[in-house]
């Protein structure tokens, strides 16, 4: 499971069993998180929490790593069995944005932002399994 983390809304992002592909699932306003993940843990099985890091260009935090850091420790207090991957988010959004311009998709579909935030963290997933050795 992905997170691309807001202060407004944390995009998230799920894979089949066998971590082919990932899926958009949903957006959800941080102050609802901590239920909203209760209840999906209830039913399914998450291997582990891939969480967007926001850096700047020169590879130094940004001013929203503050924000990440402090939804990690929510995280790993409410959900020590599951273990947590942070990886680099820059450029995201801009990926999310591009393929929802492509898409086809409307204007007013295109300025979704909670689209954009879930496709985020499709990306932030699929980059995550994309990595991983076989």
């Amino acid at each position: 499971m992905a997170f691309d983390y807001g202060t407004k809304r944390i995009g998230i992002a799920v894979t089949d069993p066998l971590q082919i592909i990932a899926t958009g699932l949903d957006t959800v306003h941080p102050m609802y998180i901590v239920d909203y993940l209760k209840t999906y843990l209830k039913t399914e099985q998450v291997e582990r929490f891939i969480v967007g890091e926001p850096k700047q260009m020169d590879n130094t935090p940004s001013q929203s790593a503050i924000h990440v850091k402090g939804f990690v420790g929510l995280l790993k207090k409410t959900f020590p069995e599951v273990p947590i991957e942070m990886l680099d988010e820059r450029f995201t959004s801009k990926m999310a944005s591009a393929t929802i311009a492509q898409s086809g998709m409307n204007k007013k579909g295109r300025q979704n932002k909670e689209l954009v935030d879930t496709i985020s963290a499709v990306i932030l997933l699929q980059s995550w399994m994309d990595r991983k050795v076989f």
